[in-house]
């Protein structure tokens, strides 16, 4: 099997991307609380997920113990699928079809209030996340997952000043452009 062929696979599985989202957003649901309160920072949280690496230099840039992402020698080389640099940091433009797949699904509620995008798991949507994080292929975004949850539970605003002082190299790159791994 050609290996680039496979990596850019995994890229295009939308169901893989689904349910990396179930996962963190599991993470961060406290009941009908619960919720992640805009796409800035739900794309923000899963950069930091998507690139353990870059999870690993937030926690050292907090100054907390980096033990818990068990970065993998082949993490530093590559990650699951790529993101882009956007308006507002890193960014992947399936976030809204991911988003209507999950609600169609009635994984996930989607609501506005103002011109901020809050998500929400379903109860069924907590059931498939909670099935997915006792699967061992999901260990480790269950982990990392829930050290963002502890670290970088903040604001969208707050989490995206963090981003763009703690990775400049990545708010350097032009629009559209691949973050580099």
């Amino acid at each position: 099997m050609d290996i680039v062929k496979a990596i850019a696979d995994l890229d295009e599985c939308s169901e893989l991307h689904e349910a990396r989202i179930l996962v963190l957003l599991n993470a961060f649901d406290a009941g009908e609380q619960g919720a992640v309160e805009g796409l800035t920072k739900l794309a923000k949280l899963d950069f930091l997920l998507r690139y353990p690496v870059m999870l690993d230099r937030a926690l050292v840039a907090k100054g907390k113990a980096t033990r818990e992402v068990q970065l993998e020698d082949h993490e530093r080389q590559s990650v699951e699928s790529e993101m882009v640099r956007y308006r507002f940091g890193p960014w992947d433009h399936r976030y809204r079809e991911v988003l209507n797949v999950l609600v169609a699904k009635g994984l996930a509620k989607v609501s506005i209030e103002g011109r901020k995008v809050v998500i929400f798991l379903t109860s069924r949507g907590r059931e498939v996340a909670g099935r997915l994080s006792s699967d061992p292929a999901f260990e480790k975004y269950v982990r990392r997952a829930g050290l963002l949850k502890r670290n970088f539970d903040l604001t969208a605003t707050n989490l995206m000043k963090f981003i763009y002082q703690t990775f400049p190299e990545v708010i350097s790159l032009r629009s559209n452009e691949a973050i580099p791994t």
